[in-house]
C-alpha cells in the first residue's frame, strides 16, 4: 500500500486572553484610531471657537455709502470719524441702504462741520414728515479735532470729503471724513502706472501658486 503524503497542519493562532476575564484583549489599533478621532473633532472644536471668538471681538459695521472716486481724486491725508445729526426719517432711509455722497463736501461754518451735497433719498412711509434729500447734515466732532481740522483745512489747496457713511457697532449713524489733498495730472498718471504694476505683480503671484 503507497502511503499519502500528508503536510503537517500548522496551529490556529489564538488571541490572548485578558487574565481577569478570561476574554480576549481588544486590538490596540482600533483604540488607537478612536483616541485619533477624538483628538482631530476637539482640535476642531478649538479652531471654530477661536474664529468666533475673533468675530466678536471685531467691530460689526454696516456700510452705507462708500466713496470710491476720493483716491483717484485726492491724496487722503487723514481721517475722523463724525457723528450725524439726522431726522427719523433719514435714519430709516440709510437702514435701507440709501445714500449718495459721490458729490458731497464738508464745509467748516463758525466752530461746526456740516456734510453738504450728500443726498439721502426720502422715506416713503414717513409722507408729509418727510426730509429734504439734499439739505446740510450737522457733523459731531470732539472739539480738540475741529480745531485741528479747522486750522489745516484753511491750509491752501486742501479739501474736506466725506469717505464713507456706516452704522456702527453700537447702531449709531457715522461718517468718516478726510482732510485730502487734490491730485494733478502728472500725480494721476503716476498713481495710474503704480497701480498697474501692482496688478501684474499680483497676477504674476497668483499664477505661481
Amino acid at each position: 500500500m503507497s502511503k499519502k503524503n500528508s503536510k503537517p497542519q500548522r496551529p490556529k493562532p489564538t488571541k490572548p486572553k485578558s487574565k481577569a476575564s478570561g476574554q480576549p484583549e481588544k486590538v490596540q489599533g482600533k483604540s488607537a484610531g478612536s483616541a485619533k478621532a477624538v483628538s482631530k473633532s476637539k482640535s476642531a472644536a478649538a479652531r471654530k471657537a477661536q474664529a468666533a471668538a475673533a468675530k466678536k471681538a471685531e467691530p460689526s459695521i454696516r456700510m452705507i455709502s462708500n466713496n470710491k472716486k476720493v483716491k483717484h481724486h485726492y491724496e487722503i491725508l487723514e481721517s475722523v470719524e463724525c457723528g450725524m445729526i439726522l431726522q427719523g426719517s433719514e435714519v430709516k432711509s440709510l437702514r435701507n441702504g440709501k445714500c449718495q455722497i459721490e458729490e458731497a463736501y464738508g464745509r467748516v461754518q463758525g466752530e461746526t462741520l456740516w456734510l453738504v451735497g450728500c443726498t439721502i433719498p426720502e422715506y416713503t412711509p414717513a409722507t408729509i414728515w418727510n426730509h429734504d434729500p439734499r439739505r446740510p447734515r450737522q457733523l459731531l466732532v470732539s472739539r480738540r479735532e475741529m480745531q485741528r481740522f479747522i486750522g489745516k483745512a484753511k491750509e491752501r489747496g486742501l479739501t474736506l470729503v466725506p469717505l464713507r457713511i456706516y452704522f456702527s457697532e453700537r447702531g449709531y449713524a457715522k461718517c468718516e471724513m478726510a482732510l485730502c489733498k487734490g491730485l494733478k495730472l502728472h500725480d494721476k498718471r503716476e498713481k495710474m502706472k503704480k497701480n498697474d504694476a501692482r496688478r501684474e505683480i499680483e497676477r504674476a503671484v497668483r499664477r505661481r501658486i
